[in-house]
């Protein structure tokens, strides 16, 4: 497997072209951040990504994780990669200061985030999980709740998990069985089981603290009669140090196709006469809480396909440079050649790197969209970037982890046979990417969520200012003075007017035909995705072309920059009007079958 090095130089690209770095800093909150900061944030972070991360990335995946008596034994280093982790304090960088956090912009935070993921996805899982649940006790906790908790979690002393799925429920939430039974005391015993549960049981930290869905004795059915709770591995006594041991055990942990350092636990929560929780937030409302972690953790998902595509485009590369096989087309009797010289190759390498940086771009102007609507003093700022983040979120997750899983693919393509052989570990990209699309609702999920709750509800509106926003970056592209921009901006067009005729197909038919707007959803999140890429990819010509102009910084570098512009122009926004088609067009054939003619 290749060495991993964080691409540093198209990260601060992006963070200060597209994302709008400059701006967040004067933010309040911010006033601290600077240019140098955050640079030298993103070296230390390559640092520990490469040298301590990523080197654990294989050897994990070999050895993957143990269940032994209901205790879990991580792979051989990651005790040690976890208490660098937390002694660099990288575990609270966006963590709010009043718990020890840093305070740090959400779109810094994305950046570090994806060389974690890049470098050991299995082993990011783990802070992952925890910041989820960190948002949700910040937003929701009682005082007291914070006060236990927050400051050992954001420390990173304690972990934390969330805990929905149960083996009958799948992503049917409202089928959840587990219990809460009241107690004199105010507190509250847990009864049921819990499947999936990343990092539930581990030995990196002395405590866990699972947030845990669960029915009330009186509770209404459906998702309307769900709570969450708290529920530590181990209790905590009042002056913060641990106490008795929770009634919540590992039964097992699951052998997946990926990802197998990270420990995917099986829960039992009271099966030795209950575990203690405590209600989090008002009764009933948990599913609205959990929402809380899981956009979390779906923008997160979303950057673990962004990192994993870097990672695989990396080896794919290297490999590319070093493998030599046949002459290069058109010299003739010429020598042998190293495998970058043919069309073919060039081709699929193009596409790797087109579409990660692409997402990357898309995701950190969401990450940075955010921070406006959590920090921007006007009202009505706050309120636009919020309606755009929301838009966004399904998109960065489900089009950059499908788009993972063949990005993964076309790595192992390029390495021919040798991908297919683990030794390489073209096919532990791919392993690992698959899970992705899964994670945190599969793609149908996030792509029923884009149509129903962030299109239909609103009548398109945030997406009508989303287009209107891309058509005049296609103008001012097409203006540009080189080759590339006429072409970035025709194709672009096309796909904004492809994206302009899906949407309000989709508005207008789900109030009045919803299956037939369904069997659209995930082709219209894939052709919002590509064309919300192309907009960032003819923003970063734009920006690239500033720089020539003005005749500052690397030449080569922003000469590329262009050039893969127009590569995604010519070869993946034209995907954007087949995608509108089967929108439009495509319920017929899909719903005309009886079930009993499949």
């Amino acid at each position: 497997m290749s060495a991993y090095v964080a691409p540093l130089r198209d990260m601060k690209f992006v963070m200060t072209e597209l994302a709008g770095l400059d701006q967040l800093v004067s933010l309040p909150g911010c006033e601290e951040v600077s240019a140098d900061l955050v640079d030298a944030i993103l070296e230390e972070a390559g640092k520990l990504a490469s040298g301590v991360l990523a080197p654990l990335n294989a050897s994990g995946d070999k050895e993957g994780a143990r269940w032994e008596q209901g205790e879990v034994k991580t792979a051989a280093g990651w005790s040690e990669a976890y208490r660098q982790y937390v002694e660099g304090g990288w575990s609270s960088l966006a963590c709010e200061p009043e718990y020890g956090g840093q305070g740090l912009p959400k779109l810094v935070a994305t950046a570090v985030m994806e060389m974690w993921k890049a470098a050991n996805m299995a082993f990011s899982l783990c802070p992952m999980l925890t910041n989820g649940a960190i948002e949700a006790l910040t937003l929701k906790g009682t005082d007291e709740q914070k006060a236990i908790y927050l400051p050992r979690m954001v420390s990173g002393e304690w972990t934390g998990t969330m805990n929905l799925t149960e083996p009958q429920a799948g992503s049917d939430l409202a089928a959840v069985r587990t219990r809460a039974e009241p107690q004199a005391d105010g507190s509250y015993k847990i009864f049921g089981q819990k499947i999936f549960i990343t990092y539930g049981e581990h030995d990196l930290t002395a405590n866990i603290i699972h947030l845990v869905l669960a029915r009330l004795p009186d509770a209404p059915e459906g998702v309307k009669g769900i709570s969450l709770f708290v529920v530590p591995k181990f209790l905590v006594n009042a002056d913060g140090s641990l106490g008795a041991r929770n009634d919540v055990h590992c039964v097992s942990i699951e052998h997946k196709l990926g990802i197998h350092a990270s420990p995917t636990a099986v829960l039992a929560f009271g099966d030795r006469g209950g575990a203690i929780g405590h209600l989090v937030g008002e009764a009933n409302r948990g599913l609205e809480y959990m929402f809380i972690m899981m956009n979390e953790a779906r923008f997160a998902v979303g950057m673990e396909g962004i990192a994993l595509s870097e990672r695989a485009y990396q080896q794919a590369l290297a490999y590319a440079k070093d493998r030599v096989q046949g002459t290069e087309l058109g010299v003739r009797g010429g020598p042998k050649v190293a495998i970058i010289h043919h069309p073919d190759v060039r081709r699929m390498l193009m596409s790797m790197k087109s579409q990660t940086e692409a997402m990357r771009a898309l995701a950190y102007v969401v990450a940075g969209a955010n921070d406006v609507a959590h920090r921007h003093p006007d009202p009505a700022q706050r309120a636009a970037k919020q309606a755009f983040v929301d838009l966004m979120i399904p998109v960065v997750k489900g089009w950059s982890t499908e788009n993972a899983t063949e990005i993964a693919s076309t790595g192992i393509q390029i390495h021919g046979g040798m991908g297919y052989i683990e030794e390489t570990g073209a096919a532990q990209h791919f392993r690992d990417a698959r899970i992705t699309s899964i994670y945190e609702g599969t793609t149908a999920i996030q792509a029923n969520d884009l149509i129903g709750r962030k299109m239909a509800r609103e009548q398109g509106l945030t997406m009508k200012a989303v287009i209107g926003l891309m058509r005049a970056v296609a103008a001012e592209t097409g203006d540009l003075p080189n080759v590339e921009g006429p072409v970035i901006a025709a194709a672009l067009g096309h796909g904004i007017d492809a994206l302009e005729r899906a949407a309000g197909y989709l508005v207008t038919t789900y109030g009045v035909d919803i299956k037939s707007a369904h069997v659209g959803s995930v082709p219209m999140l894939k052709l919002l995705g590509i064309v919300a890429g192309g907009w960032q990819m003819a923003r970063s010509a734009v920006a690239a072309q500033r720089h020539l102009t003005d005749g500052d910084g690397d030449t080569a570098f922003y000469r590329a920059k262009l050039v893969t512009a127009r590569f995604y122009a010519d070869h993946i926004l034209p995907q954007a009007a087949a995608l509108a088609h089967t929108v439009v067009h495509g319920a017929p054939g899909a719903l005309g079958l009886a079930e009993d003619q499949f």
